[in-house]
């Protein structure tokens, strides 16, 4: 699990003077279960007095039985050239790795990162009494690093889900998990700051609106909860810069709610459209534009017949708000459009020259070629299927695709990252990428291969 941009791991709580109980899954059932089962806490020995039974002590007593410990093996497989006989050979070998978890709902379902489970060819989840349960994949979200795994199991701990609405910075949180497979390890710190992007190199994406804590994070830590002082989940915890101290960074639970439910009824998410192309306005930007001092989401494109264009909102307009909730960044108005279900009414706030207008989008499940007609509004870019490839079929005449010197034949190998095989695979990634500042394409001609980047702003 070691990161060289990001290194991915858990986040941790400091104390408080607050003596309030914390809650119990009994009280606060996660998202989505019919039921809230919880066996009854074994009770703290009559010899630990109540001076010793601090805040942090009784949620850590609280929230241990739910955290789990994760263990995956891999099979990997390589090809290697027999000197003596002249061959290849394929040769296989197997990687264990750890990571963390924690009990969703009493039926069995456990919510980890998607990065512990990446690659893994078996998963063995380990609950705190010692028992041993293989788990299957149900769903997974590289983009958020989501993932839901099921265990044949009734009646499990599950952790009580609080919200990340109200985060306040300085709070106290506390995070259990398993540093290098040392499981029940609880650490504390402060919540440092909320909103935060993260690129990952390894990833070959940015992640965007996590939560940031001081909290000390090491290998084993990822997919464990961040808990708040009432002992209620408020995140769950992701990654560290590697070469920095105490930055670790946590997924907020209201965004992970939805992911989770996606995945767990569908085995997939399930993302809504607007039909914008935004992007970051600091009042430095707008000044440089000729606006007002603001920050916000600089509205750089509306699609046509878009619920947003139906909405009434056009290029130069700054988003200031959706739903109550202050919009500083291109970020954080993707992550809140993206928590919206289709058909949903959305609040929007935004400044049009001198005025502030509320304006109302209902967002849409995406269109089934939105990737193409992307690709075609943005780049200038046909392409057609032709022998497990992506070829280019046209380019369209002033395009960026023809300033930058594309031109039918050239194949595209990739998207975001993602390597591509077919049109349906491009057209996926796209879709995916809906929401980025820009399309970076992977392009091959002849023995060259060329990474162009398409902003999807005007």
């Amino acid at each position: 699990m070691n990161r060289k941009a990001i290194a991915f791991a858990i986040v941790v709580l400091l104390g408080c003077r607050d003596h309030s109980e914390p809650v119990f899954a009994a009280d606060t059932p996660a998202a989505g279960s019919k039921t809230s089962v919880r066996k009854e806490l074994a009770p703290m020995p009559a010899s630990v007095s109540e001076a010793r039974r601090t805040p942090v002590v009784r949620v850590a007593h609280a929230i241990m039985p739910s955290v789990v410990n994760i263990q995956t093996e891999s099979v990997i497989r390589q090809r290697q050239f027999d000197i003596f006989f002249g061959t290849p050979r394929e040769r296989s070998y197997k990687t264990q790795s750890v990571g963390s978890g924690f009990v969703w709902t009493p039926d069995g379902f456990i919510v980890t990162n998607a990065h512990v489970v990446e690659g893994a060819s078996t998963i063995t989840v380990i609950f705190h009494d010692g028992t041993e349960k293989e788990a299957t994949v149900i769903g997974v979200d590289p983009d958020s690093d989501l993932a839901v795994l099921r265990v044949a199991a009734r009646d499990l701990p599950a952790a009580p889900i609080g919200t990340s609405a109200d985060l306040q910075i300085g709070e106290p949180v506390i995070a259990i998990g398993n540093p290098f497979g040392l499981s029940g390890t609880v650490t504390t710190g402060v919540l440092s700051a909320t909103g935060r992007s993260v690129p990952s190199r390894e990833a070959a994406r940015t992640f965007t609106d996590f939560i940031q804590t001081d909290a000390s994070i090491n290998p084993g830590n990822s997919g464990g909860p961040l808990v708040n002082i009432e002992g209620r989940v408020i995140g769950i915890n992701t990654a560290i810069y590697a070469d920095a101290q105490n930055i670790g960074f946590a997924i907020p639970v209201d965004r992970a709610k939805k992911i989770v439910e996606d995945l767990r009824q569908y085995g997939e998410v399930h993302r809504v459209w607007v039909g914008l192309g935004t992007a970051t306005l600091t009042p430095e930007e707008a000044r440089r534009v000729g606006l007002p001092a603001m920050r916000g989401a600089l509205v750089t494109r509306v699609f046509g017949s878009s619920p947003a264009d139906r909405a009434g909102i056009r290029p130069g307009d700054v988003i200031v708000s959706v739903n109550g909730a202050t919009v500083e960044s291109r970020e954080a108005f993707s992550t809140l459009t993206a928590t919206a279900a289709a058909g949903e009414r959305v609040r929007v706030r935004v400044r049009r020259d001198e005025e502030t207008l509320d304006l109302t989008v209902v967002p849409v499940d995406p269109p089934s070629d939105l990737g193409l007609v992307l690709l075609r509004d943005i780049s200038g870019l046909g392409v057609r299927d032709a022998d497990g490839a992506v070829v280019v079929a046209a380019v369209e005449a002033g395009s960026r695709a023809e300033n930058i010197g594309l031109r039918r034949g050239d194949t595209i190998v990739g998207v975001n990252g993602v390597r591509v095989e077919n049109v349906k695979a491009l057209n996926q990634e796209v879709t995916r990428g809906a929401d980025r500042s820009s399309i970076v394409l992977a392009v091959a001609r002849g023995r060259y291969v060329y990474t162009l980047t398409f902003p999807t702003g005007n």
